[in-house]
Parts: structure tokens; sequence; C-alpha cells
């Protein structure tokens, strides 16, 4: 049962790839009507006819299939501002007849197009560009015969179009399409947006999905981030740049976007803002160091290594912990020191104080990792305290300790507040002391490891018994191995009032890292930021010219970030120090209002709904009141989530709050956090009791945790609103505050539908949704019906 379980919850992660709006779309092609097959009528028979031959069943009818997208790969070469775009995707046709259709390309919105070029099969074809209002036309017109409103999402933009014919039963249609534009910079940000969207217009997933993206500028760049997608990013010297996404078996959703700004110096730092009506605005800031090669902008480190070689590391886990162990005494700057002490009944240091990392103290490192052996108990206190005290008093360097074990305390001081408590004190009153924590398989205690990691501004991870020790402790590493600013601090304008940041205490800064952080901010101004650290034990300080300005509408990103964030530090304090109604209250109001849902706070938004009477048809999860089954597991895995410091679910539930917590992409960190839950409900899964396991069973025979899961991913964020999927139309969360009596309700595809989008565009993509949208406009609530 539990591998048909594991294999159902897989498949719902799978499904949850393509969460989201559909967004502005890119390439596509929109199929002409195909019709009925055609009948097919014998000539007149000449003189007297044959005997009737047998009866023959008449072909089933036909049944026309969308087109489906083979492969979709977008190549960018960015040259200071002029990005030139190509676009490279197969269309295959499933049908058995020829296909014709018009292959549109909606203009990303503010774009300077020029040169366009468009080949279909290796010919170039003529595309006729249509303006905005000429788009809308061929938009509605669509939208009317085809009964869809996905593509009212580009209404009010430029179009390019050309007629492709034939697109031949069964076979591919490449099509290659080229574009140069001049990118906009604001405030010292350019940004580029490649419009990525084949949801509504591929029968199936698309098998591969690339974006490759080089950029090259005049002057040395600094910020390069994209709110939208988890790219990896490759610096060849300060100013050129890789970025890469690639995706596999997905039906993308999501404009792609990037950030980058340029700046002199070895920190460059990016305030972003977003700020709408009379509320506090939101803020976003990129700190970035330089990413020269020049070693003399790292700072010399001084690092302890603790493992764990207790009974329960035998075997491949002390095999895989070493063998990262040893890489990362490999990687050690010249001018580092570092200690190794593996503990389990006892501690014990190898050389008793921080050493050199000289080639002959390496060796000396590497042999005694190599014959460490697992034994014995779990002395948690004693190695830890150890390892802060071997720092020198005097040290000016930054102190890192590497922590791995696979287990609780079980010898020596084994209770969590005083284990706290030793640290705190023993980190000294600056706290510069940084305690790095992995935890090794589901027997830690994950309350333990994380109050340590928050107590010394630290970072913990969790390895998986599937997952590989040494992969993931040696990528951890190359990360902090080169720091360039200790003891961080940002210091605002006096114009401003900076609230609620997150992180709420500035980590280290690491060369090819990035600084994220956000907030709420009230006032407004123009005004320096200064960023304050020590760079090998010296004070420095960087001052930057910012605005925070009393009203800006771009950058609508930035809110939905600074819920995930802030969610992710909520929950975690509920789960670290127990609930209390103020922060269920606000962990439910930011969901509920950001779209920013998993199991966990979808049963909060359910509690309270069930407290405030929420009418039924304005709920956001009824599928939580009307089938107790999937009632009960919710409920069950939440307090599992309050009372649970060890074991799979436990790590799973610390992983997903991590996840939110440090996120830099919402869609990224929501499809990280819907597979940790996701993780959370397999193991569980097993300890779930008889008459549980009964209840938790529908009537159809499907597992309620795997419809709680799936439940939870019938939620689209879009036009900066949240929609739920409620019976069989999608409900605005703000309907259920709004006075009903005010309704009005609009035909899909009428007159007053096309007038109501004529005069009021932003309702464009909550029109998009579907045929039966409910949503509320100013004092209106307007409720589209089929």
């Amino acid at each position: 049962m539990r591998i048909a379980m594991k294999k159902t919850l897989l498949a719902l992660l799978y499904l949850t790839i393509g969460i989201g709006p559909v967004a502005n779309a890119d390439g596509l092609i929109i199929v002409h009507d195909p019709g009925p097959t055609p009948p097919v009528f014998p000539p007149p028979w000449p003189g007297p006819r044959p005997p009737r031959p047998p009866f023959v069943p008449p072909p089933r009818p036909y049944t026309f299939a969308p087109l489906e997208v083979k492969y979709h790969h977008v190549d960018v070469k960015i040259r200071d501002q002029v990005a030139t775009t190509t676009v490279d995707q197969e269309f295959y046709n499933p049908n058995d007849r020829q296909l014709e259709g018009t292959y549109v390309f909606p203009v990303p919105q503010g774009a300077h197009i020029d040169k366009f070029s468009l080949e279909v099969d290796g010919r170039q074809l003529e595309a006729e560009l249509l303006a905005a209002d000429k788009a809308r036309q061929i938009y509605e017109d669509i939208v009317r015969r085809h009964r869809d409103p996905a593509l009212l999402e580009y209404a009010g933009r430029d179009l390019f179009k050309v007629r492709i014919f034939p697109i031949e039963p069964r076979r591919g249609k490449r099509v290659r399409l080229s574009y140069t534009e001049l990118l906009k910079t604001d405030s010292g940000v350019t940004r580029y947006l490649y419009p990525l969207n084949t949801e509504k217009y591929s029968a199936k997933p698309v098998p591969n999905v690339s974006i490759k993206l080089e950029l090259q500028s005049s002057r040395p760049l600094k910020t390069v981030y994209s709110p939208s997608h988890n790219v990896e990013v490759r610096r060849h010297g300060d100013d050129r740049a890789t970025i890469g996404f690639e995706a596999k078996d997905v039906k993308p959703d999501t404009d792609f976007v990037l950030l980058f700004s340029k700046a002199e110096g070895d920190v460059g730092l990016t305030l972003l803002t977003h700020r709408t009506g009379t509320d506090d605005g939101y803020f976003l800031v990129l700190a970035t160091p330089s990413f020269s090669t020049d070693t003399k902008n790292v700072v010399a480190k001084d690092i302890t290594f603790v493992l764990d070689t207790s009974g329960s590391m035998a075997g491949k886990k002390l095999d895989q912990a070493k063998k990262a162990l040893t890489y990362c005494v490999e990687s050690l700057n010249e001018h580092d020191r570092f200690e190794i002490i593996r503990f389990s009944t006892e501690a014990e240091p190898l050389f008793g104080r921080l050493v050199d990392a000289a080639r002959a103290n390496r060796d000396r490192a590497e042999l005694f990792v190599r014959e460490l052996k697992a034994s014995g108990g779990t002395a948690i206190h004693d190695a830890l305290k150890q390892a802060i005290a071997v720092r020198p008093d005097d040290t000016k360097r930054p102190c890192y300790v590497i922590f791995l074990t696979d287990g609780l305390p079980t010898v020596g001081e084994t209770d969590n507040d005083r284990i706290i408590a030793m640290v705190r004190s023993s980190a000294g009153p600056s706290n510069t002391t940084r305690v790095f924590c992995f935890g090794i398989g589901t027997d830690v205690n994950t309350h333990l490891l994380d109050r340590i990691t928050e107590t010394t501004r630290a970072a913990s991870a969790y390895v998986f018994p599937d997952e590989d020790i040494e992969v993931k402790v040696s990528s951890f590493f190359n990360k902090i191995n080169e720091p360039v600013l200790t003891n961080v601090k940002l210091h605002f304008p006096d114009a401003v009032r900076v609230t609620m940041l997150h992180p709420p205490t500035m980590p280290d800064l690491f060369k090819g890292e990035q600084l994220v952080l956000v907030g709420r901010y009230s006032g407004n101004g123009t005004g320096n930021v200064t960023l304050e650290g020590a760079f090998n034990g010296n004070p420095k300080s960087l001052q930057y010219q910012v605005q925070f300005p009393e009203s800006a509408a771009d950058m609508d990103f930035i809110p939905r970030l600074w819920a995930t964030r802030r969610i992710g530090y909520l929950m975690d304090e509920i789960r670290l120090r127990g609930e209390n109604p103020e922060l269920r209250d606000e962990v439910v109001q930011l969901a509920r209002k950001h779209g920013v849902v998993t199991p966990y706070t979808a049963y909060l938004i359910h509690e309270d709904e069930q407290r405030r009477n929420v009418p039924m048809a304005m709920r956001s999860f009824p599928q939580f009141a009307t089938n107790q089954q999937v009632s009960a597991v919710a409920q069950e895995v939440y307090q599992g989530y309050l009372s649970e410091a060890t074991g799979g679910s436990a790590l799973a539930a610390a992983s997903y709050v991590s996840s939110q917590k440090v996120a830099s992409q919402v869609d990224h960190a929501l499809q990280a956090g819907a597979a940790e839950t996701s993780r959370a409900l397999m193991y569980r899964w097993p300890a779930i009791s008889p008459n549980a396991r009964g209840r938790a069973q529908s009537a159809s025979g499907t597992g309620a945790a795997e419809q709680l899961l799936a439940s939870t991913q019938q939620t689209r964020f879009v036009g900066g609103r949240t929609f739920f999927f409620n019976g069989d139309q999608w409900i605005d969360s703000q309907v259920q505050y709004t006075n009903p009596n005010k309704k009005i309700r609009v035909q899909f595809g009428s007159r007053e539908y096309f007038d109501l989008l004529a005069r009021n565009p932003e309702v464009a993509p909550w029109f998009a949704l579907g045929q039966k949208v409910q949503f509320v406009l100013g004092p209106v609530l307007y409720e589209v019906t089929e």
C-alpha cells in the first residue's frame, strides 16, 4: 500500500509543476476549426445495381486532438541593453488528418521589437504585425469561437501572426523565430522578459523546455536575478554571465524574467520596490559581491568540522560523510585554519587547536578521517562545546562549525534548552561563530538542530535516507568557502521605516552568492542604504543611494515573495515554539491573500473559515468540509507538524519551512514545499492506525492523503489575486469579505462581458481562468456564468 501511495503522491506532485495562472504565451498555433469528418458519397451507379454488399459498420466518429509541443528551446544574447532572442520549437499534429492554423506570437508588454523573422520547416515566412487594438479583435473572436477565455490574457498587446498550412497528420512542424529588442533600464536595473507558456496549446506536457541566456556588459555585472524561475548563474569574470533554465515534462505557464544591474566596487546593492494604494510598500534588496577571481577579496576563515561517529553511523552513512569531509579539507583556502572533532560517547579533537591549511596538516587530517570507525553513543553537547571553544578569544576571523550528526543526544547533557543555552553563551556576546548543522537520516532532533542554527545566524539542512551525504555537504561547503563580508548589517534612510524583514538577521556574504532581503516600508524619499560588515577583522562600510517611492506599480512579484518568506518564518515559530492565535491568524491572512498554499496552510485556512461560518459556496477548500476523510487526515498531518521533532515527517516539515524562509522565487518555493509535504505524507502513512486507515479512504477508494495534496493544488494566483476552485467555478479570495447584495452577473462571451473587459483591462487574467469566475472589482461582486 505504501508503494502505491508513493506513486500516486509523486504523480500528484508532478501535476503541481504546472500550477499557476495561464500567463503570457510564447509562440503558439491556433488550429482552425477542423469540423466533422466529411461524409463520402458514392457516385451514381451506371446501369443495373450489383447485389448489395454485406453491411460494414461506419467508421468511428472523428475526434480532434490539440497539437502537442515536442520541445521549446530559447537562446538569448544580451549585450548591455540589446537583446536578441531566438526561439526553436516543434509542434506535433497527433491527428490523422491535415490541419490548418495560425501561428501567433504576442509581443511582450512594453517591448520594442526590431528585426523579427520567422521560419517554418526552414522556409522563411512573412509575419504580419498587428497593433494592440486589432490584436484584441482577433483574441476576442477566438474566445467566442473556441469558448476558451485563455487568450484574453494577451489583450492589449501587439501580435505577430502568420498562416501555417499544411500541418501534416502525425508529423511535426518546426518553427524558428528571432527578434531583437532594446531593453529598458529603470533605477539602474535592466529587465528582460520572455513570455513562456504552452499550457493551453499542448495536448501533453512538453518533454523539454530550456532557456540559455548569455549576458555581456561593458561595466561590471552585479545583480543577476530571476524572480520567476530557479536558474543557474555561471559567472565568467565581472562582465559576463551565462544563465540557464531547463525543465522536462512540464507545461510552462510563467513568464521568464531576468533582472540585472551593473556597478563598480566590491559589492553591488540593488533596491527594488512595489507600492500601490495607501498601505505600506514592499521592498527587495539584492547584495552581490564582485565575481573577480582575485583571492585578495576573500576573507580568511577558521572552520571546525564535527563528525558524529556513533554506532548508528556505521556503513554507507559514515562512508559518505568521510568523503564529504575529505572534500571540504581539500577545498580550504590558502590562509584558512581548521580543526576536526569526531564524537560518539566522547568528543576527540584531531589537533587540539586550529592549524593552518598547509599540505602536511591536510594529509594528517585525511588520514584521521580515513581511519574513523562507528561505535558508541551521541555526545552532542560535549562535541558542540569543544567545537565552539576552539575559537581563540582574540581572533578577528569569521568562525564556522560544520556539524554532522544522525541521532539524538544520548550521552552527557541531553536537554535541548540547556544545549541551546550553552551554544548561546559559548558563541560569545557578539555571536560571531556560525554553527551549520546537517541532520543525517530520520532519527535526528530537528527542533534542536534548527534552534542551534537560528541562535548562531547559520542554517541547517537534512539528508534523507535516499540522498547522498557527500553531494549535499560538498555543495553546501562550496557556497560558504569564500566569505567576503561577515557580521553584515544594513541601515536604511531616515525618511523610511522598514519592518518585518526576512531574514530578520543578515547572514554573512559569500563570493558567488547573493544576499536576498525582503521587507515592508512606510514613508518615502531618497537617501543612502549603508551596508556594514567586517573584512578580515576590519570594519567595512559601503553606501548606496536609493529611492523608496511613494508609488511603484512595477515589480509586482515582491509582495508575494515577501509573503512566502513571512509565512515560512511564522510557521517555523509555530513549529519550534508552539502556536498562538496571532501567529495562526497572520498565516491564514497571508496564505489566502497571496496564494501561498500547502497542506499545512490549507488546514489553517479551513479551520478559520469554519470558525467564521463562511458559506460553502465561498470556501477556499470546500473538500475539507464535505469530505470528513480528507479533513481528518489534514488535521492529523498538521498536529504532527506541531508535535513531532524526530522522524521522517519532522524532517520533511523542517525542509518545507526552510524552502519558504529562504525563497528567491515563489513558484520554485511552492514546488519545493509541495515536494516536502508530499514526502511528509509518505512517511506518515505507515503510522496511521487501522481506524484512521479506514477513515482515510474515500468512497472511490482513493486515499484521503492523496486527495489532500490534490485539493491544495486547485489554487491560482493571477493578476495580484488568489482564486480557489470551488465546485465548477473559480472564486476570488476576496469574495467572502464582500457584500453579496452587490452582485452583477455577466454571461461568458456576451457583449457585456467584453465591454467589462474593455473598461477594466485588469480583469483579463481573471477572465482567462475559465468560463465561470467570481471576483471583486471595487465594491461590486461580479459572477461570470456560462
